[in-house]
């Protein structure tokens, strides 16, 4: 299956964070996180952006962060 990442959904959709952020109704920092993993949306808020960027929601990949200590 092809996977895009949320920050190339929403260029690949002409946006700016600003513009996104406004559409869904949170800040433009939490679309930040979101497209950089340090959070990510609810179901409903992902809805929502795969509708704005025109990308089904099961292609969107949401990246994850880890900790060193997660990571060994």
């Amino acid at each position: 299956m092809f996977k895009i990442t949320l920050k190339a959904a929403r260029i690949n959709a002409n946006m700016r964070q600003t513009d996104a952020a406004m559409e869904v109704g949170v800040s433009r920092d939490t679309i930040r996180n979101w497209e950089t993993g340090r959070s990510s949306p609810k179901v409903d808020q992902l809805c929502k952006l795969a509708d704005l960027y025109g990308v089904p929601m099961d292609y969107i990949f949401l990246p994850t962060r880890f900790t060193k200590s997660e990571q060994l």
